[in-house]
């Protein structure tokens, strides 16, 4: 695993020795040392996340005791590997693939005796210098679809071994692909207690020593936070918030930005990718160049050096460079000076002139502009508050929503019983043909009723009046007549009634619940930027030797014409309807997209409950938030809208008729006497 790692930061440290804060878990960075120590950096171990075993094991050994359920088993960490193999005794299956999420963890598997091509082990590929690899919950889904193909495990078990709690993503999505997903703890994750020589060693690096820190996860970035509150000072936190750090994935970076760090590097997966971020910061030291009366110092220069990018560091120590030639004028190694020559210096000076004012002017409107976008924030996290008040009043609508389907199905419970009690009160009726046949005729008309007016069902309403006709057929009794006409007046009524189909409407809306996380949110799509391009004097002259014009002018013109290309490049101007969508942080955009769900959610069960207030309320609400806060020119954010705005109006008002007319007429039949 180890490799060369290109410079050494032993020349580039200086007095002052380099220190890396390593965060892993104890025993989980010796290679990494070994790498820095390497090249010159020195290490100081301050582990943020302990591992330890899971209080209760059995049932991970009862999942490892029975591999041959799975088609799949998914290891989501060299630690839940380790655990793993560490309480089973087994021989791994040949046959049974395993899936993990970067080359650590196939490294653990080899130590096992796990490995290709005995075994068939799915990873998201490693590429030599390729940090747009993704080794994560999504590289790896990425590489069971593309590894398995045929044999996709829809329809089978898979098993995730993970520690206590985790990402649900890869768990989601198989779960969405037709798998059956199990998931057990290997181990579990706790907050340790650096020792007090940590830190110190952590106080003196905040005091001003050169150092970084490396934090390879999300919570080992929140251990920080918290332990920082308990045992630094408020000089010392700002220090920390400042410092160097290096992520090995985006989504470490995110977290540490929420948390107040300014200075975070993201160096891509791996060791080697991790040692040359690390050497990146190393500050570079200026070696002392010999003074040469004729010409000025050169002034030292440190280069930036992004860790996401594959290229080597930059030497620390820059090397002098010999002298300048004395500059000759092109127009002294003329026989004859041009006339025109104080005329272009003149308009040199000229622009200059012009172009110093017009920065200066910009950067009172840049200042402005700043002041203009604190007093925005402000008003963006008061809006915020209000977005988070919503959501909370729309939760309470979807509790609220719940209890009353918990009062249909009581309702529904109650007439299952009332049922019940009517068929046994069929029994005691023996008078005659006609009472059995009302009878029965009034218990089918009632049972009817109640689910029409529970369930809106008009097509099962019209079934049981249709067969309730049909067994009075049979008598031609006076009082039978009447019941009959009672039930084709509510033949012709229900008949009549329109009908909505709310199985399609919902539909819709689940499909554009779907779709939300997906959407853009104003101003996210990138803008091009010009490239600066400078003509070169060889061009300039065969555009005058072709156009027949003086090289000067041709030089002047092309000067002209690409300082216009870039001062008009400086501002990009779109059109956005609403500038409060600009202002959404993207940690913001998680509760914008969960108000618009909480919306959508609560218009279906409007839709089902057939409450047509609720209903347009909260379509119309939903399309005013997609109309704000998300890119229209999107087609997937125009796809939502139309599919929102179809069930707007497809849902109509549906007043559910009822079958009083022939019940009253079979209660009068009964009470006759």
């Amino acid at each position: 695993m180890a490799a060369a790692i290109p410079g050494n930061a032993s020349s580039s440290v200086g007095e002052a020795a380099f220190t890396a804060v390593i965060t892993r878990p104890a025993g989980q960075s010796s290679e990494l040392t070994a790498l820095l120590v390497a090249a010159g950096i020195v290490t100081l171990e301050f582990p943020l996340i302990e591992i330890a075993p899971v209080a209760d094991d059995a049932p991970l050994r009862a999942a490892l005791a029975s591999l041959e359920r799975y088609a799949l088993v998914v290891f989501v960490s060299p630690n839940a590997i380790d655990h793993a193999f560490a309480r089973s005794n087994a021989i791994w299956p040949h046959a049974l693939p395993i899936g993990v999420v970067g080359p650590g963890s196939v490294q653990a598997l080899a130590r096992h005796g796990v490995a290709a091509p005995a075994h068939q082990v799915v990873s998201p590929p490693a590429v030599a210098d390729d940090d747009t690899a993704r080794f994560d919950s999504e590289g790896l889904f990425a590489a069971i679809d593309t590894a398995l193909g045929a044999a996709t495990p829809a329809g089978k078990r898979v098993l995730i071994v993970r520690g206590d709690g985790g990402r649900e993503w890869l768990a989601d999505r198989l779960r969405e692909a037709g798998a059956e997903v199990e998931t057990v703890a290997a181990y579990r994750r706790l907050v340790p207690e650096p020792s007090i020589a940590a830190w110190a060693r952590v106080h003196a690096l905040l005091a001003g020593a050169p150092h970084a820190w490396l934090l390879t996860s999300s919570e080992g970035v929140r251990n920080l936070h918290e332990l920082a509150q308990d045992h630094l000072t408020a000089d010392e936190i700002a220090q920390l918030k400042q410092a160097t750090l290096v992520t090995p994935h985006p989504r470490i970076a995110q977290t540490a930005r929420a948390l107040g760090f300014d200075s975070i590097t993201v160096s891509g997966a791996g060791d080697e990718r991790i040692v040359r971020a690390l050497l990146a910061a190393v500050p570079p030291v200026v070696q002392p160049v010999p003074s040469n009366p004729a010409q000025p110092p050169a002034k030292s220069r440190m280069t930036e050096t992004n860790a996401s990018t594959n290229a080597s560091p930059q030497p620390a120590a820059t090397t002098a460079l010999p002298p300048n030639q004395p500059f000759t004028p092109y127009e002294a190694q003329q026989k004859r000076r041009s006339a025109s020559g104080p005329l272009l210096w003149f308009v040199v000076v000229i622009i200059a002139c012009a172009a110093g004012v017009g920065g200066y002017a910009l950067n009172r409107k840049v200042e402005r502009a700043e002041q203009q976008l604190a007093q925005r924030q402000q008003a963006n996290d008061a809006q915020t508050n209000e977005l988070r008040v919503k959501t909370d009043q729309a939760l309470a609508t979807v509790h609220q929503s719940d209890s009353q389907v918990a009062q249909l199905e009581g309702k529904l419970a109650d007439a299952q019983s009332a049922q019940q009690a009517l068929q046994q009160q069929y029994a005691d009726l023996a008078r005659n043909r006609d009472d059995w046949t009302l009878a029965e005729v009034g218990q089918m008309l009632s049972a009817a009723s109640q689910q029409l007016q529970l369930t809106g069902n008009t097509q099962l309403a019209l079934f049981a009046l249709q067969s309730a006709d049909t067994r009075l057929a049979a008598s031609d009794g006076a009082q039978v007549v009447a019941v009959r006409k009672a039930i084709a007046q509510d033949i012709d009524k229900l008949k009549a009634a329109p009908s909505t189909d709310l199985t399609g409407l919902a539909i819709k809306l689940d499909n554009a619940i779907d779709q939300v996380d997906s959407l853009p949110l104003s101003g996210e799509a990138p803008i091009a930027h010009a490239t600066p391009k400078a003509a070169t004097w060889a061009d300039t002259a065969k555009v005058a030797a072709a156009t027949g014009e003086p090289r000067w002018k041709v030089w002047w013109r092309e000067v002209t014409s690409g300082i216009g290309q870039q001062l008009t490049s400086l501002v990009q101007v779109r059109r956005i309807d609403n500038a409060d969508a600009m202002l959404v942080a993207p940690d913001q955009g998680y509760f914008v997209r969960e108000n618009l769900k909480m919306r959508l959610l609560s218009a279906r069960l409007a839709l089902l409950s057939r409450n047509q207030t609720t209903l347009k309320s909260d379509l119309h609400a939903a399309d005013a938030a997609l109309g704000r806060y998300f890119d229209n020119t999107s087609k997937k954010t125009q796809t939502v809208i139309d599919l929102v705005r179809q069930v707007d109006a497809g849902s109509v008002a549906v007043e559910v008729p009822n079958l009083n007319t022939s019940l009253q007429a079979v209660s009068q039949y009964r009470s006759r006497g």
